[in-house]
This record gives structure tokens, sequence and C-alpha cells, in this order.
């Protein structure tokens, strides 16, 4: 009896949520678990409807696993909004419209509010009254940002009309909780994801390789590089950077550059590859953008599906920029601010897209007097100086967005500045030597002509089925000889 009692506990762990150990791409229990998913889906390749509700339980299965019985919200999300919009698509009065789309707003940001700011809106008004505010305790749903904009993005197009509202809330359901992009994104429009829903399945070759492509990248940005660099170097600099020389805590942020950027492009490329597998095509989310050469190029190639999102949604809904010049400006800083405040409770995020609108602002104003309404191409050591200035003040910023609080930002800050040590260099690098060979290596990667990528991508799609399984399967080992005891969850969890 007793190796059937340990069954059927292993069998008791893969049904229920374990808060310690969220269901994540780079875990071993979801390569299992999908390869049996993958066989039942293939089974129902022909039978759209089976195919569509299966997909839909799994995908509540998936964030089941990774935020417990809060899929709840999940599903009043989404009967909400489908019938909203269905009721605002047979309303002709703008008024009426109007206070469905407002209803909308209030239910998606309403959660959002609740979850994720009632104990720092609650602070802020104990400071301002003098009163005291005694912290809820409330737990942040995983994924909650990123399926109520996914879901307002729907009703919002269809109150602007440039969408019809589906008929049948279950493919409704699948859209808003397909489980690749789920919980960590990219943002997944309407417009382009819907049309693809009740399609006949057919995944090509060039599908199936890309799919493999993207999510070996993936992988090998997360599972390698962000975690190992992480957890072996910049945890300990951020958590205690007064202990740390100038020079090991300026190396510490561009090693968190490094992870921020490999941790969630990773996970966005696994989704990416993943839905590709399943024969969905999901818009890129990231375009290598430590290559830009200005802050506004820096937003074109930066988790491209919210800043669209925040383009589209909110900065056009201000005005954009047909109310002057000064209203453009100020709308660009709004926009970065609540962009902050959407990555997190707390007046670091509020700082670092303050930070970030008021650069877009200025870069804004800057092209504006040398008279270009667009950015051109720049070569040569004009780019590269973009490129090094760039890069450096979204360091800065990186600073105050990693931090819990200003005092530790500060305290780095002044460590670079003031105690910065430039004699340790050879003892930092001898002492450290796998964290900065894999931190050249992913810059390396990040910087390599995007030729090179696409040259790699096509000799993946070449090779056999074998082949792209066993490149899958070398790569599995060499993350398990890397990985940590602990899962890391992907940072956007937290979003």
């Amino acid at each position: 009896m007793f190796p059937i009692d340990i069954d059927l506990t292993r069998l008791y762990r893969v049904f229920t949520y374990d808060p310690q150990t969220p269901m994540i791409f780079n875990s071993g229990i979801f390569l299992w678990i999908f390869a049996g998913f993958i066989f039942v889906y293939t089974l129902l390749r022909r039978k759209d409807t089976a195919r569509i509700l299966f997909v839909t339980a799994f995908s509540y299965y998936f964030y089941y696993k990774s935020s417990g019985t809060y899929f709840f919200l999940l599903a009043v999300v989404t009967a909400s909004d489908f019938f909203i919009a269905k009721k605002m698509d047979r309303t002709v009065h703008i008024a009426a419209r109007k206070a469905l789309v407002f209803l909308s707003l209030f239910i998606n940001l309403g959660l959002l509010c609740y979850f994720k700011y009632t104990n720092f809106f609650g602070d802020i008004w104990a400071s301002l009254t003098g009163h005291n505010f005694n912290t809820l305790d409330i737990f942040l749903p995983v994924g909650i940002s990123f399926f109520t904009f996914q879901s307002l993005s729907y009703t919002l197009d269809v109150y602007r009309k440039e969408i019809s509202p589906l008929n049948r809330l279950l493919d409704y359901a699948f859209y808003v909780s397909f489980f690749p992009q789920l919980v960590a994104g990219p943002i997944v429009r309407a417009r382009d994801f819907i049309p693809q829903i009740r399609q006949p399945l057919f995944v090509t070759q060039e599908m199936f390789g890309r799919g493999v492509f993207f999510i070996v990248c993936g992988l090998f940005k997360k599972a390698i590089i962000s975690d190992y660099i992480s957890i072996n170097f910049v945890e300990r600099i951020f958590d205690n950077p007064t202990l740390y020389s100038g020079l090991e805590n300026l190396m510490g942020v561009y090693g968190y550059a490094l992870q921020i950027y490999c941790d969630f492009s990773g996970y966005s490329d696994m989704a990416i590859g993943i839905a590709l597998l399943l024969g969905f095509h999901f818009n890129i989310n990231f375009n290598s953008p430590y290559k830009s050469a200005s802050i506004t190029e820096f937003w074109r190639r930066w988790h491209i599906s919210l800043s669209t999102w925040l383009r589209d949604y909110l900065y056009i809904s201000l005005g954009g920029n047909r109310k002057g010049k000064f209203r453009q400006y100020l709308n660009l800083i709004i926009t970065m601010f609540l962009g902050g405040l959407w990555h997190g409770a707390s007046w670091n995020f509020v700082a670092w897209g303050s930070f970030h609108g008021v650069a877009l602002a200025l870069h804004k104003g800057w092209m504006a007097i040398i008279g270009k309404k667009k950015e051109g191409d720049v070569h040569g050591s004009r780019r590269m100086l973009g490129v090094i200035i760039t890069f450096h003040f979204v360091c800065f910023s990186w600073i105050f967005f990693r931090n819990s609080s200003f005092d530790n930002s500060m305290a780095m800050l002044e460590q670079i500045f003031t105690a910065f040590h430039p004699q340790l260099f050879t003892q930092l690098m001898v002492g450290y030597w796998g964290v900065f060979a894999l931190m050249l290596l992913g810059f390396l990667l990040h910087f390599a002509p995007d030729k090179w990528e696409r040259a790699c991508c096509s000799g993946v799609i070449r090779l056999p089925l074998l082949g792209q399984a066993l490149l899958l399967v070398l790569l599995i080992y060499v993350v398990i000889q890397m990985k940590s005891s602990e899962i890391q969850p992907f940072i956007y969890f937290q979003f």
C-alpha cells in the first residue's frame, strides 16, 4: 500500500495549488503536463468546439496552479465584459454606450485597484489626514494586470466599433484565458487573436520550427542567464548595496538590466513559441531594446504589447499630440506615470514611470527644436553615443524599479558615485567569473545583428523533428545542471 500512497500524494499535488511551487513554463511539472495536453489537443484538432473547451479548461487549471482560487476573478472579468460588449453592440444611444464602457472600466479597474492598490492608497490617505491605516492582508492574484488590460482592449474596441463582439461566451473565455500569455503577457489584442480561434488547426513545419526556436531561446534566457546571475550576484547587491563597492553596485545594475530583460522576454518568447505549436500567432513583444538610440525607440522595442496598449487606449484618449505641444508632453508624462503605477503599488514604480515620461517628453521636445517630426536612421558614432546614453538612463531608472525603497536606491547611487574603487575590478571578475561570463554572453547575444537570429531560427526550422527534440532535451539537461533548488518565478508574475 505504501507505493500507492506515494502515487496518490503526487497526483494530489498535480491537481492542487501550492503557493511555494506555482506552475511556470520552466518547471518540470509543466513539461510533463504539457506533453499530455499536446496529445489530447492533437486528438481534438478536427473538433473546434471540443478543442476550444479543452484549452479553456486547461487554461483555468493553469491559472489555478499559478494563483489558487482567485481563478474566479478571471471568470468574473470574462463574463462581465462578454455581456457588456454584446449589449453595447445592440445599443444605439451614445450616452448608453458610454455608460456600458464605463461599467467595463469600473469592473476591471475596480478589481485591479482593490487587489493591487488598496494598501497603497490607504497609506497615502492616512498620511494626508493624520489617521492610522492598518494594512490589509490582500493577496495579489498572478497576472491580474495582464488579463484585465486584455479584456478591456476588447470592450474598448467594441465601443469604438473597431471590432464586432463575439457570439459565443466560450470563444471569449478562450481568448481571455489562453494560458501561454495569461499570467505575464504579452497583452494580446482581440482584433489580432479572435479571427484565429475558429480557424482550422494547422501547424506548418515553419510554425513548429519557429515555436521550438522561441521556446529554446526563452528557456535559455530565463533558466540559464537570468536565474543564474540573479541568484549568484544581482540579489546580493540589491539586498545590501552598502556592503559593496560602487563598482560592484554598478555591475549589479548592469546585471539587473540583463536579468529583467532575459526574464521577461524569455517568458514572452516561450509564450509565443507555445502558441505557435498550438497553431496561433502572437506579435513579438521585445525587439532588442538595449540597441535603442533614444528613449522613444526604447519604448518601441521594450514590452511592445504594453507600450502600444498605453498609446492606443490611454495616450490617445488623453488627446495624444492633437492639442498642442504642451499637452502632448503632459500626456506622455501622465501615460508613463500611470504605466509605472500599473507595474506596482509603490512610489518606486511611480518614480520609474515618471522618469521615463519626462525623458520621452524631453526627447520629443528636442526633436521639435531640431526640426525633425520623426526619427531618421542614425548611424555610426552618433548612434553608438545614443545607445550608450539611452542604456545608462534605462539602467539608472532600473535602480528605482528594482529596489523596494528609495533609501536603498539612494544608497546604491551614493556607493557608485562616492565609493567606486575601480582597483577591485580584477578581483571581482575572478570571484564571479561564471556570473560575468554569462553576462558577457547575454549582452553579446542581445547586440548581435538581427540577421544572425534569423539565420539561427532558419537553421532550427530546417532541422528534422528528432533534431529539434534533441535540442530541447539538451537545453533542459543544461538547465537542470544549473538551476537552484528553488523555482525562480518570473519577475512579471508580481504585476
